[in-house]
């Protein structure tokens, strides 16, 4: 599959007994449907793992691959990260993303404004998304929460987001009279 359409699921942060399952970090919106999606490839595309989720082990998954069947070989496997290709997945509903297709978005005060900035990250520390702009007058980086008081528009098609100005001190590059390049 084409690894810019190419979603992570998950990731193998460690190993769970002696029969090689496997704890798995998962970025599904239901952490067990891992393996809803089919066969997994790994970042590089080179190998492909047919995954069934085993249960819980604390706020991992427990996941079984096939051909993996002890301790050691699941050990070479920490930090794979799990791709499936976007076809698969299933259609968003209105004011839905996928949080790694926000990184890269410019972002704007007003549609018709100048960039004044660029998504460089997304982040979930517990509490919410949260938004690593990258301002392009000044290089600094701000953080803003992903909510609607914060970016009221997104739009992925035309690769902009709208921030409130208020919330991130942000000053249009050509209101300033400054050269964003």
């Amino acid at each position: 599959m084409a690894k810019d359409n190419r979603f992570c699921l998950g990731v193998v942060v460690g190993v769970h007994g002696i029969k090689g399952e496997v704890k798995v970090k998962s970025f599904t919106a239901v952490d067990t449907d891992l393996d809803r999606y089919g066969d997994v490839e790994d970042k590089s595309g080179n190998n492909r793992y047919h995954i069934k989720v085993t249960g819980h082990s604390k706020e991992l998954l427990r996941v079984k691959i096939k051909g993996i069947d002890d301790r050691n070989a699941a050990e070479r496997l920490k930090g794979t990260e799990f791709y499936v290709s976007k076809d698969v997945l299933p259609e968003l509903a209105e004011d839905e993303y996928y949080l790694e297709d926000l990184v890269g978005l410019k972002v704007r005060l007003s549609p018709e404004g100048s960039d004044v900035g660029e998504i460089v990250g997304v982040y979930n520390f517990g509490a919410g998304d949260v938004l690593e702009v990258k301002e392009l007058a000044t290089g600094k980086r701000n953080m803003l929460p992903f909510t609607k008081a914060f970016v009221p528009d997104v739009n992925t098609k035309e690769g902009y987001i709208i921030v409130e100005s208020v919330q991130l001190n942000l000053v249009d590059a050509k209101e300033a009279n400054i050269d964003a390049d």
